[in-house]
């Protein structure tokens, strides 16, 4: 009896054959996209911001405060940086500029790489290649949507700051009689009206950097938005007082900038992610 028991504890039974259960994949574990309440919250940020972009124009635009921002930078007759003097204009103008034009053609290169492989590579070959140099970090890490999300915000969101600046016909302070140049100081809707050649307002440059707040809105990277959202809106700033202290903005312009990307940037976050469904492990 005793060696038939031994048999009976060492024969494995149906229920030791079964295979390991697969790990529980959290929604956390996953990267998961934004919930119906985070979209939510999403339209109701753009549509805050975007208030407040209004607010902005209204209480700064045109006022004391934009004046008297702008004298700190303007001294003894001149700006505090004299504009196109080396090597200002290369770190502050020509190399964020350039940075962020190639960081868009690598998405759109990115994008069409990915669209190639989903449509003529098997699934298994297209999953096994996102890993490798055909797909550099941070590429792997980041989904399709990702990408079309950061590269539409990285375009929309200067592209519509331009047609603003087009359309408002705002001078800058350079330019203002108040600082040396010829033009009289107008409010926004006289500038619209006299449908001068001015294109200031709002700032393009700074857009341009502020429209990487579109990583902080990435499922993904969620858990860091505080930390993208600083840094981002630092190095969009610092774009943005460069181009004060050589007379191009004043104060309101940079600002104003600001709330209308990041208004535009939780807009496409609301477009792009609002009936995205669990990210999983789609490669």
């Amino acid at each position: 009896m005793t060696h038939s028991a031994h048999n009976t504890h060492d024969t494995p039974t149906a229920h030791d054959r079964l295979p390991a259960p697969h790990p529980v994949l959290t929604k956390r574990r996953l990267g998961a996209q934004p919930s119906a309440s985070v979209h939510d919250r999403l339209a109701i940020h753009a549509i805050g911001l975007l208030l407040l972009a209004i607010l902005a124009t209204w209480a700064t635009e045109h006022s004391a405060l934009d004046v008297a921002i702008s004298q700190l930078f303007y001294q003894h007759g001149a700006w505090l940086i004299t504009k196109g003097s080396e090597p200002y204009a290369l770190v502050f103008y020509d190399l964020p500029k350039a940075a962020l034009i190639l960081f868009g053609v690598y998405l759109l290169g990115l994008l069409v790489l990915r669209y190639a492989q989903q449509r003529y590579m098997p699934a298994h070959a297209v999953c096994a290649v996102r890993g490798s140099y055909i797909n550099p970090p941070p590429a792997p890490f980041f989904a399709t949507r990702d990408i079309g999300y950061l590269l539409a915000s990285i375009i929309t969101v200067p592209s519509v700051i331009g047609l603003l600046k087009a359309a408002t016909h705002v001078s800058c302070p350079n330019q203002l009689s108040v600082f040396g140049g010829a033009a009289p100081y107008l409010s926004l809707w006289q500038d619209i009206a006299m449908h001068s050649d001015a294109k200031c307002f709002p700032a393009a440059h700074a857009s341009a950097g502020f429209g990487l707040l579109a990583l902080a809105y990435l499922p993904r990277l969620r858990d860091y938005r505080a930390w993208i959202l600083s840094a981002v809106l630092l190095l969009g700033w610092v774009m943005g007082v460069y181009k004060m202290m050589i007379g191009d903005h004043f104060f309101s312009h940079t600002l104003v900038s600001m709330l209308l990307s990041w208004a535009l940037v939780c807009a496409l976050a609301w477009v792009f992610y609002r009936r995205a469904p669990l990210a999983g492990n789609r490669c």
